[in-house]
């Protein structure tokens, strides 16, 4: 059993409301979304901009990473916005 659905046979079991499954359901995506990103830009800024991996980054790994995520960032956005607007 996972953590949306509940047994409805037992007498002390519980049900989650519409509402609350919702809410729960889109927690968990988030969650998700937020832990893929992370993974993405932290995968693609590293391997675009950490040249020699050490025990620091140089001014100018920083400044690229830096650089990347910001449009990582940017982009995630315009798409989300344009995919928003589509579906209306």
């Amino acid at each position: 059993m996972d953590s949306f659905t509940s047994s409805a046979s037992g007498a002390g079991s519980s049900q989650f409301s519409n509402e609350e499954f919702m809410d729960k359901l889109k927690l968990q995506l988030a969650q998700a979304y937020a832990q893929e990103f992370l993974e993405t830009v932290t995968g693609k800024c590293f391997e675009k901009c950490i040249t020699k991996p050490g025990s620091s980054l140089s001014g100018s790994e920083s400044s690229c990473v830096s650089r990347c995520v910001d449009r990582y960032i940017e982009a995630t956005g315009i798409i989300g916005r344009a995919l928003f607007s589509a579906q209306r």
